[in-house]
């Protein structure tokens, strides 16, 4: 059974996980994975959730103001044995849910070139492309998204 918590990130499962998503970038992303890692510290972050199937962390996702309106995703992650499920499906749709709750009116955010299975994600679930933005302008390996919440 999935169940999806919201937390932060002081949560020890969601620490455990973007542990193992730091690796997993490290060995698909290897030299720009040292540039990517300056953006993606999760100290502070007070919307995170998790994913947890049969009390077990199996998924995770993040998001932080970008700006006034808007929410940036971070640190989505599932497990390899859980990829396939429709958990990371789960784990954006609920931080969806939150910023909208929130008042946010979109969501954007940044993934790789390298992560084909992130952009069919966001794809599928509604995310448009953009131009990269902020600190991925000009960075060759990045793909940025925006999804309206309305």
């Amino acid at each position: 059974m999935l169940k999806v918590i919201r937390t932060s990130s002081d949560d020890p499962d969601f620490i455990l996980l973007v542990k193992q998503l730091d690796a997993d970038l490290a060995e698909t992303d290897g030299e720009d994975s040292v540039f990517y890692s300056q953006f993606n510290k999760i100290d502070k972050i007070k919307h995170a959730v998790v994913a947890l199937e049969n009390n077990i962390p199996i998924g995770c996702g993040a998001m932080k103001e970008f700006m006034s309106d808007s929410m940036e995703i971070k640190r989505m992650y599932t497990a390899p044995e859980g990829r396939g499920k429709g958990i990371a499906t789960a784990v954006l749709t609920e931080l969806e849910s939150w910023a909208a709750e929130l008042s946010y009116k979109k969501c954007v955010l940044e993934t790789g070139k390298r992560q084909p299975e992130a952009i069919n994600l966001y794809k599928k679930k509604g995310y448009k492309n953009i131009p990269n933005y902020g600190q991925y302008i000009g960075i060759e390996n990045s793909v940025c998204f925006e999804k309206d919440l309305n």
